[in-house]
């Protein structure tokens, strides 16, 4: 007997053959994991045959790729984008070589801000006002988020309201939303029981429907059955078109076809086991990661909610199961969340990143957002490539190379206790623990302590307003955000201060009463 659904089945070029030239186009993802890559794929394949559709202005929120083109650096091509607005770059390099290269209209918004966006384009609200990015590169008195001279200013603004300054972030109205599920029950209604993300689907279909567009979904199987209706995530009245993706277009991130532990709850014995298995991990990591992890792990308060960033951060992750803080019986224990939106579990990395192992829960990314744009978060750890003599921090940009803030802005600006991470130097940096001491074995060619960062994306001025507690760990040496800039507080046994430290910064930092890092962190 047909379904509502029979109508909306069709191939993913059939889909992509219904994007007209000019669309707003959204896309839903995070990383690896929830991206329509049957669908971006395409789009791909209809332009490279037809150099159709032309001049697409593409939406996105989370970074959507693996850094080889998938994700969304299948729309990287010239004459196939106008415009981009996205909240992270690093993993989509053709789409950043255009906006560098002045190709396309390319604008970098925070993560959080891009999710919750389409909220409010699907509520036909004036778009998003909120303090986050004020101080920052994000700032109209700073670049407006703009990524080149090609790219108008006028899509975020500084606004007064009941007496504070806020920003008007605006956006336009979404002709086309991709999104993705794990199955379409007979009347299209969409659940995500395999995926390790629920992200922003909700609002990117509400946005296109709201707007007259179209809305075309990703999934890897038909039920026979109609869904509980409480596990729907999508309804299928949203929902215009269906593709059944090909296996190898549907994994569950994008180096991992399916995790089950991704999509279950923790139980008794993953936390007897989880502090044994994280001394070992803890024992396997380069010796400054090690050191890294521990210290910063110190600064974990008691039951604290915490989100901790990709790279350097993950291994804070490893010392915190180590020390049974993560144990979810204890009414004491931290909660690990990732702004994805997963609550409690193990963050997973590298192109899973935006998963966890054995979450407690799984919201929708805008509602993660809305909970640490309030200040939610107890503590947050994330990395840092420039911090300067104000303690502004950089993660944006790297010389030629753009990746732009992700959620690191919405996180930085409003967690209640903050540490950033990440070793001294960059760039062929070794060293080893000898007796409880610290050897630098080999200096680091680039220096990370630099006069003035080139983007500010964290502001310290921001940041002493709001009241945060502010630390840097390094390998070797600790510094704490003051009033009056960055001020030396810890520094590694075995190391010279001037020799290991001092010449190696482009400033002077504040130095006063300076104590040794624990010695357990160099056993």
């Amino acid at each position: 007997m047909p379904t509502p659904r029979d109508s909306k089945l069709c191939t993913a070029d059939e889909a992509a053959a219904l994007v007209r030239d000019g669309a707003v186009v959204a896309s839903g993802g995070f990383v690896g994991a929830g991206h329509a890559e049957a669908l971006t794929s395409a789009l791909e394949r209809r332009f490279l045959q037809t150099a159709a559709p032309r001049d697409l202005t593409l939406l996105y929120a989370a970074g959507q790729g693996d850094g080889r083109g998938r994700g969304v650096d299948h729309l990287g091509h010239e004459g196939l984008l106008r415009r981009v607005i996205g909240g992270h770059w690093g993993l989509a390099p053709k789409l950043g070589r255009l906006a560098l290269e002045g190709k396309i209209e390319a604008y970098n918004f925070p993560q959080g801000v891009v999710c919750q966006l389409f909220r409010d384009i699907a509520a036909g609200r004036p778009g998003c006002i909120t303090h986050i990015g004020l101080g920052t590169y994000i700032d109209p008195l700073q670049c407006g988020g703009r990524l080149n001279d090609r790219t108008p200013a006028g899509l975020v603004e500084r606004v007064e309201l009941g007496g504070r300054t806020w920003l008007w972030y605006q956006a336009p109205p979404i002709d086309v939303g991709l999104i993705r599920a794990t199955a379409a029950d007979p009347f299209g209604n969409l659940v995500t029981d395999d995926e390790a993300l629920v992200g922003e689907i909700l609002p990117i279909a509400q946005a296109a429907r709201n707007n007259g567009g179209i809305v075309l979904a990703q999934v890897k199987r038909l039920l026979e059955q109609p869904a509980a209706p409480q596990q729907v995530r999508v309804p299928g009245i949203l929902v215009d078109r269906i593709v059944v993706a090909d296996e190898y277009e549907h994994g569950q991130t994008f180096c991992e076809a399916m995790n089950d532990d991704y999509c279950r709850p923790a139980d008794a014995a993953d936390s007897a086991e989880a502090p044994a298995t994280a001394r070992v991990a803890l024992a396997a990591m380069p010796a400054e990661r090690r050191i890294i992890a521990q210290r910063a792990c110190d600064e974990i308060p008691s039951g604290a909610i915490c989100n901790l960033g990709i790279g350097m951060p993950e291994g804070i992750a490893e010392a915190a199961a180590a020390r049974g803080l993560l144990d979810d019986a204890a009414a004491t224990s931290a909660v690990l969340t990732v702004e994805s939106g997963p609550i409690g579990g193990r963050p997973a990395g590298g192109l899973s990143f935006g998963a966890s192992r054995r979450p407690q829960a799984i919201i929708d990314q805008p509602s993660q957002f809305d909970f640490y744009d309030g200040r939610g978060l107890d503590f947050a750890a994330l990395g840092a490539a420039e911090i300067d003599a104000a303690g502004n921090v950089n993660v944006a940009k790297f010389g030629t190379r753009f990746a732009g803030v992700g959620g690191f802005v919405n996180i930085t600006q409003t967690a209640r206790r903050l540490v950033f991470c990440g070793t001294f130097t960059a760039d062929g940096l070794e060293v080893r623990t000898v007796d409880g001491r610290l050897e630098i074995v080999r200096e680091g060619r680039v220096r990370k302590f630099v006069t003035a960062v080139q983007l500010i994306s964290f502001s310290a001025a921001r940041s002493r307003e709001v009241g945060q507690e502010v630390l840097y760990v390094t390998e070797r040496a600790v510094f704490r955000l003051t009033s009056e800039g960055l001020q030396l507080i810890e520094v590694a046994p075995g190391i010279d201060l001037q020799r290991d430290i001092l010449s190696q910064m482009a400033f002077e930092p504040i130095v006063r009463e300076v104590r040794p890092m624990r010695a357990e962190l160099f056993a």
